[in-house]
């Protein structure tokens, strides 16, 4: 059976597992009558939630006597570690674009990879059914995009399907709104060539992606780049510099096959396997026979930009509400996320009792605190900071990020406001149709922690704002952070309505009567810019006098209940989110009040 190998790559919401789903459909790996989940390939919970890919998944289809290797990738810039290895396994991508939205800040990303290892794209255009199409348009973004990133003249001459992944047909001629996905198949076995690989040298395989199972142990993953392996062979696995990291049996092979991972017996050069039986091997470590020394080549990874500190919780409310509360536990866990998740990075603390994790981005981030907390863990988080470099002559540089924005015209003016007052550079602004502007900035990472729920206050939630790392630049100077103090909690006890009642008109509340508080909780947010403590727990004074009734019904307003990104970006350099499995609360970092008053007058005094 011929084989064939291939990436689809996209901007996050482009269309990518809608269209693996209709690929699955109409290759006869589902039956008709089955009943399969919409966008199969997000398995996971928190994908299915936010609707985007997190983790990079392989499958595959058969298509008349062709084998297909289909790798399914992350789009957001955050996930872009995993996109980059991901790449190295494939001989060939299917670059999906959006027929209104067009070429995207996170499409440059990953067609920038491609195009450097000399892959081949294929160029889909997704939607096609959108009442706001302007393909024609969209294909020469793709194009000029191309021509910018150094494509040869044999990348630049790519194959152009029009395509609705979700109605499940594609087409060369984007006139034509029906059929199947016949052409893509026939494009993609034409266009996309065979593993070129020596079946007859010695077993290598380069390690792509890490997984864990209860049963089999780490599950490496990743396509065997020369000879055979069979089941029970003896390996042993080098890293970048050809020692060797541990020497073992291949226990299971296992090829994938739709949505399943199947046993195999032998797997030959040019397969995308998993292998389980070592138990040190990670990410980038090349697996070969035992008389291979020299390594295969593994791609670097661009390096963290943005930490958070991961401390135990040492709140007052501290074990009542997770079950992984021990600072051995936390570091345990973190530790194994780095080993599949080359993107992050962990240094322990000189007191162990924290961590600090370096990551891509909020979101990445953010999706691990996530998962940790629906594992059981509490935590305490701060508040996110760049990570800063020096440069050749000692000068402080700090990350930008390329910002990509549409709005509605009459909001534009606003967000250029807003982004200059972050230290955002305007490099371009142009009409974008339908009573839209696309504006583009150059901007320090640093001044866009937080910004995004602001943002979309500003655009009355109809704005999209992409992200995207850009370079290491020179050190922009201070950024106004949060403009308004907050209100803090004096004591423990219960909220309740009587005292909240008054203390709305201070500002805005983030808790309900009945929740339950602690010295030194954030409560709301002041409207005022200082910090004020306040008594949430003060209680009516009972007298035998009886009272007409009319001070009797307190009518509060629903409190703002903050997501966990919301949270962290929020918080300022004193504050805390801690991260429990049943709530997220925001505190002070220093609970005691005499506490946080030295520390201010120490920092006034440096």
């Amino acid at each position: 059976m011929s084989l064939r190998n291939i990436a689809i790559i996209a901007h996050v919401d482009h269309g990518k597992t809608t269209l693996v789903d209709q690929l699955f459909r109409q290759s006869g790996t589902f039956r008709d009558n089955q009943r399969v989940e919409e966008r199969a390939m997000d398995s996971n919970d928190l994908e299915k939630e936010r609707g985007i890919t997190i983790l990079a998944k392989c499958t595959s289809v058969e298509w008349e006597g062709t084998r297909i290797n289909i790798v399914d990738t992350p789009g957001h810039a955050d996930f872009g570690g995993e996109v980059e290895r991901i790449l190295s396994m494939v001989d060939g991508v299917i670059l999906l674009v959006d027929s209104s939205e067009g070429a995207m800040p996170q499409t440059k990303f990953v067609t920038g990879k491609a195009l450097a290892l000399g892959l081949r794209p294929i160029v889909v255009v997704n939607k096609i059914d959108r009442p706001d199409e302007r393909i024609q348009e969209v294909l020469d973004e793709v194009f000029d995009l191309f021509v910018s990133l150094d494509a040869t003249d044999e990348q630049l001459d790519f194959p152009v399907l029009y395509a609705s992944g979700r109605n499940g047909y594609a087409n060369t001629d984007p006139d034509k709104r029906d059929g199947t996905l016949t052409p893509m198949f026939e494009t993609i076995v034409s266009h996309v060539p065979a593993p070129v690989v020596d079946a007859d040298a010695p077993f290598q395989f380069l390690v792509t992606l890490l997984d864990r199972d209860n049963f089999l142990g780490r599950i490496l993953t990743g396509r065997v780049a020369a000879g055979t392996v069979k089941v029970n062979q003896q390996i042993h696995a080098l890293d970048r510099d050809g020692k060797v990291v541990e020497t073992g049996r291949a226990s299971k092979l296992m090829a994938f096959r739709g949505l399943e991972r199947v046993p195999v017996e032998e797997a030959k050069a040019g397969d995308i396997i998993s292998i389980a039986g070592l138990t040190e091997a990670t990410v980038a470590n090349t697996i070969a026979d035992i008389s291979v020394s020299e390594p295969l080549h593994a791609q670097p990874i661009d390096p963290p930009t943005l930490s958070m500190r991961f401390a135990v919780n040492d709140s007052p409310m501290a074990g009542r509400e997770g079950t992984k509360v021990t600072s051995r536990m936390i570091r345990d866990r973190l530790f194994r996320e780095a080993e599949s998740n080359v993107a992050i990075r962990v240094t322990e603390s000189a007191d162990k009792d924290s961590f600090e994790v370096a990551g891509r981005g909020e979101l990445q981030l953010g999706v691990l605190i996530e998962t940790m907390r629906r594992e059981g863990f509490e935590l305490g988080i701060s508040r996110p900071r760049v990570l800063y470099r020096e440069d050749e002559a000692g000068n402080r540089t700090e990350p930008y990020e390329s910002v990509v924005i549409d709005v509605d015209d009459e909001h534009s003016g606003t967000v250029v406001e807003k982004m200059a007052l972050r230290k955002g550079e305007l490099t371009d602004m142009r009409p974008s149709g339908g009573g839209k502007t696309r504006i583009t900035f150059s901007a320090p990472s640093r001044g866009l922690i937080g910004y995004h729920g602001e943002f979309l206050s500003d655009t009355r939630g109809t704005g999209i704002m992409n992200r995207l790392f850009e370079k290491y630049g020179p050190y922009r100077g201070p950024i106004e952070g949060r403009k308004n103090g907050v209100l803090i909690s004096n004591g423990n006890g219960e909220a309740v309505a009587y005292a909240l009642g008054p203390l709305e008109d201070r500002g805005i509340l983030f808790v309900s009567p009945g929740e339950a508080l602690y010295e030194g909780m954030i409560i709301g947010e002041n409207a005022k810019p200082e910090d004020l403590e306040v008594n949430p727990m003060k209680s009516k004074q009972l007298t035998n006098f009886r009272s007409t009734g009319k001070d009797d019904a307190i009518r509060l307003t629903p409190p703002k209940i903050m997501t966990l990104e919301q949270a962290i970006a929020y918080i300022d350099d004193d504050e805390m989110v801690e991260v429990t499995p049943k709530n997220i609360r925001i505190r002070k970092t220093l609970l005691d009040p005499h506490e946080r008053k030295k520390a201010s007058r120490k920092k006034e005094a440096a």
